[in-house]
């Protein structure tokens, strides 16, 4: 027996994991601190009223024999796929309903997806970069190469055609740079992937943040895309699953190589290795998408959306240069003053007790960078950019 050496490749500790190292130690040493924490981004609002109001039919369902589901289709059910085909109608993206995979999250299967791809693959990554993108293919021995986001490009990188990859990761709003490539800007990546015969790996998690119609909801809008993306989207952001996990994968008919179809293949794959998500969140999840949910949701994204403006007003009130806060949940901001980025994480956690997350935790162009996100309650991200505005206008 042999464990997998390309975990050896990985670094040791995840990033999250080592923020919540330190903080814990920080507070174990000091219990009369209140820390404020701005830093995972995990959802604080309670699920709407709408979907507690279905997970609870749902529930009851499960009690009695002419309702209760057992094993489910691995699709998921048509009526939560058919609630998140007309949400991409009101985009303007028509879609079959045999084209949307229910998950248990878009983190899932944004790593589960490499099994119907050859380990020889080509990965193209940004850099900076959501640690995930990374580690499951490095876990998988396959080559990453990166593309520089950096503050000369608003962390915005586009396609070299000097440089040939074959699996590309795009994710727009940007975890963690909070930045959004416009529609036009989209559309060279996908006449790139589509000269160059690559999939484009789509994150749209932080969609329900874009208010901004010059800038892509879905991968879907961009002419020629269903021939070479696959996007993923979760509801942990737009309707607070982080709990609840559910999320879903769409794949077009269109994306084709070699005479082997990816819908076909992921369908393979997930009808092996996965049974499908509950009946219970599932019925929770189509509440997200009838009027009453909508509207509720729609609140509770009005509250982050404050939140962000609140951390991106006194980015400005104190002249750092920052990216995102504008139809994304994060805030990337240069340090101040020169400072590395754990440095910077050191002096707010003992000096303001306020915890981010570091850049360079997302790769080396995140190194003097730094990630703030909207999704503390409004009472933690007030008194958080109090005390940032404090510490910093020493």
């Amino acid at each position: 027996m042999n464990y997998n050496l390309n975990f050896n490749n990985i670094a040791q500790s995840y990033l999250f994991a080592e923020v919540a190292n330190r903080v814990a130690a920080y507070s174990k040493a000091h219990p009369d601190k209140k820390v404020l924490k701005l830093g995972i981004g995990d959802v604080t609002l309670p699920l709407a009223p709408a979907v507690i109001s279905a997970l609870h039919s749902a529930v009851d369902d499960m009690a009695k024999s002419e309702t209760f589901k057992g094993y489910g289709p691995y699709e998921g059910y048509d009526f939560l796929r058919e609630g998140i085909q007309n949400y991409y109608k009101e985009s303007g993206v028509s879609l079959e309903l045999s084209e949307i995979f229910v998950s248990d999250g878009a983190k899932s299967d944004l790593g589960n997806i490499l099994d119907i791809f050859s380990k020889d693959n080509v990965v193209l990554v940004p850099d900076p970069v959501y640690p995930v993108y990374v580690d499951t293919n490095v876990m998988a021995g396959r080559k990453v190469i990166y593309a520089n986001a950096t503050e000369q490009n608003g962390f915005l990188p586009m396609p070299d055609y000097k440089v040939k990859a074959d699996v590309i990761y795009i994710c727009s709003p940007n975890n963690p740079t909070g930045a959004a490539y416009s529609k036009a800007q989209l559309k060279e990546w996908v006449d790139y992937a589509n000269k160059v015969g690559a999939v484009i790996l789509f994150d749209a998690a932080y969609e329900c943040f874009i208010t901004d119609n010059s800038l892509a909801r879905s991968i879907f809008q961009i002419e020629g895309a269903k021939t070479c993306a696959i996007e993923f989207c979760s509801f942990s952001k737009i309707a607070g699953f982080t709990g609840t996990r559910c999320g879903y994968t769409v794949i077009p008919h269109a994306l084709e190589k070699n005479g082997m179809n990816a819908n076909k293949l992921w369908l393979r794959r997930q009808s092996t290795k996965f049974n499908g998500v509950p009946y219970v969140v599932q019925k929770g999840a189509a509440a997200v998408f009838t009027k009453e949910g909508m509207a509720q949701i729609k609140a509770n994204l009005a509250c982050y959306r404050e939140n962000a403006k609140l951390i991106a007003d006194c980015m400005d009130e104190l002249g750092i240069w920052y990216t995102g806060g504008k139809n994304s949940p994060y805030i990337w901001l240069k340090c101040p003053n020169g400072l590395k980025s754990w440095e910077f994480f050191d002096k707010l956690l003992n000096e303001a007790q306020v915890v981010g997350t570091p850049g360079a935790g997302f790769g080396e162009n995140g190194e003097g960078y730094f990630r703030l996100t909207a999704f503390g309650s409004r009472e933690v991200t007030a008194e958080a950019v109090e005390r940032i505005k404090k510490l910093l206008q020493r």
